[in-house]
């Protein structure tokens, strides 16, 4: 593909395709072939040529053929493994489909890096097949980080309402750990760390200066004063009396009830209430407590990002879905929304650096 008049001006996203036995090739073709969606931005495919191309000619003959874009219509990054699964196994995640999409988010993040791209989109990925093939990381967002060079990073779950165009932005403070050990990975200075990003990714990346920010308390109404949990009166609420001196340009209140802090801005997303009484972000304290109302609200269209990273990343919030893979079934709604918010941050960074 002949590079585009103006491309250069355009933000340039790396899409990285995932596990090719998953969902994510069909994904993102189905979401490609929306052209408003790459209006503001120039998009290269990170992946396989071959499975791509395969993936393609597929699910054309799954009836799917007027929902997809073509790959050879995109700049092709090519990744091909030593070893490919031939004919493509759908559904089947192993060793081979782990190293094959290691090593697809290993050279998006290079190329990004040594500055080909502005921003990564990543399709899904096994964990199990990432472990199966040596890769002994949590997830993508690790090696994200690790490639980086960074120490600070947080995972962001994004969605705008269709109902009422209001955003629900939702930071975890821990995310992949047993339930038992959040009481102790919580400390002072990993909520701090979390705040700090969070609040620069909001005026840097959303363009919000003064937010309002919801805290969630870690027990049942908040420890109750110390009857159904000490965290609280311990520790969260003395931290966050040193935060609002410390960001006096934010609102934060907290730590709210973690049953009642969902409210506002569920009649947000659903038009039952007004925007307005719902908060900007929501600082979640572990991962069910903040996923389970995000997903509840934006299953279909909720994007994860890291913030903390020196270039944009996102990706849709679900899975490989090998139960369905091959099929044609698949929503693309979230990858449509990961390249929009992709290419939406990208530009409010640039405009904010640009402004420094």
């Amino acid at each position: 593909m002949t590079e585009l008049e103006g491309e250069k001006e355009r933000v340039r996203l790396a899409i990285a395709t995932g596990d090719p036995a998953g969902i994510g090739s069909e994904v993102i073709l189905k979401a490609l072939a929306d052209k408003t969606l790459w209006a503001d931005c120039a998009i290269t495919l990170v992946g396989s040529t071959a499975q791509l191309e395969a993936a393609y000619r597929h699910l054309r003959a799954t009836g799917a053929a007027n929902t997809l874009a073509n790959p050879l219509d995109f700049q092709i990054l090519d990744v091909a493994a030593e070893t490919e699964p031939s004919p493509l196994q759908w559904g089947i995640g192993n060793a081979t489909t782990g190293k094959i999409s290691f090593q697809i988010l290993e050279t998006a993040i290079a190329q990004t890096l040594a500055g080909k791209f502005d921003g990564i989109v990543t399709a899904p990925i096994a964990k199990s097949a990432w472990k199966a093939a040596g890769h002994h990381f949590p997830g993508q967002t690790e090696l994200l980080a690790e490639m980086a060079g960074i120490e600070r990073f947080g995972m962001m779950f994004v969605g705008r309402s269709p109902h009422t165009q209001w955003q629900l932005r939702a930071l975890l403070a821990t995310t992949h750990i047993p339930l038992h050990q959040v009481p102790l990975a919580l400390t002072p200075d990993r909520l701090t760390l979390k705040l700090d990003l969070l609040i620069d990714a909001l005026r840097d990346e959303f363009g919000i200066g003064a937010p309002r920010i919801a805290v969630a308390g870690l027990n049942p109404h908040s420890g109750e004063q110390g009857q159904l949990g000490t965290e609280e009166r311990d520790w969260l609420i003395p931290w966050l009396k040193e935060m609002r001196d410390r960001h006096p340009q934010a609102q934060l209140d907290g730590p709210i009830p973690p049953d009642t802090m969902w409210v506002a801005p569920g009649q947000a997303w659903f038009g039952n209430g007004s925007p307005s009484a719902a908060h900007d972000a929501y600082l979640a304290l572990y991962h069910d407590q903040g996923l389970i109302p995000v997903k509840l609200m934006a299953f279909d269209r909720a994007v994860n990002t890291t913030i903390g990273l020196p270039f944009i990343r996102t990706s849709p919030d679900h899975g490989t879905a090998f139960d369905i893979a091959g099929r044609g079934t698949a929503d693309p709604r979230s990858m449509k929304a990961a390249i929009a918010l992709a290419t939406e941050l990208t530009q409010m960074r640039q405009r904010a650096q640009s402004t420094q």
